[in-house]
């Protein structure tokens, strides 16, 4: 993985990271916010993946119903965010769509991927905090606002 901070205003600074063959991406990008004691950021990526796993939420299981893609892919697109979760560290929420080779499309919340040959990323820092807060009733944690 490289890095490089592109821009800084006023304490708010943006990224541009950039992730090489065979990095798992949701783990990368979580190592990244954490070192760069990210604790609030939007963040974009497109690229692509040689597998990987999204998830749909089931609200009645409280749970994500995997997604396998057990071939490459294109990261279409890739949005999301960090925050802060209950345990004082950064938790990644990203949504992605994945363009198969036929042309059709699967999507979901991004468990994991495997990059091949790239993924480029930016995250912009927010100029506070977020909190994300588990909520049992639902059986997920989300940004908490009056945090």
């Amino acid at each position: 993985m490289k890095s490089q901070l592109v821009n800084e205003v006023s304490g708010q600074r943006t990224f541009v990271v950039v992730l090489d063959p065979g990095e798992e991406a949701f783990a990368a990008l979580k190592a990244f916010a954490t070192d760069k004691n990210l604790g609030g950021a939007s963040l974009t990526a497109i690229g692509a993946f040689e597998r990987a796993t999204v998830g749909w939420f089931d609200p009645g299981e409280k749970t994500y119903r995997k997604i396998p893609i057990n071939e490459q892919c294109e990261v279409l697109s890739a949005i999301g965010d960090v925050a802060v979760s209950d345990d004082g560290k950064p938790s990644l929420h990203v949504h992605t769509v994945l363009g198969l080779r036929d042309g059709t499309t699967r999507g979901g919340h991004l468990l994991d991927g495997i990059v091949r040959p790239t993924l480029e990323v930016t995250l912009v820092e927010a100029p506070v905090h977020l909190r994300r807060r588990k909520r049992p009733e639902l059986g997920a944690a989300l940004i908490d606002l009056n945090a």
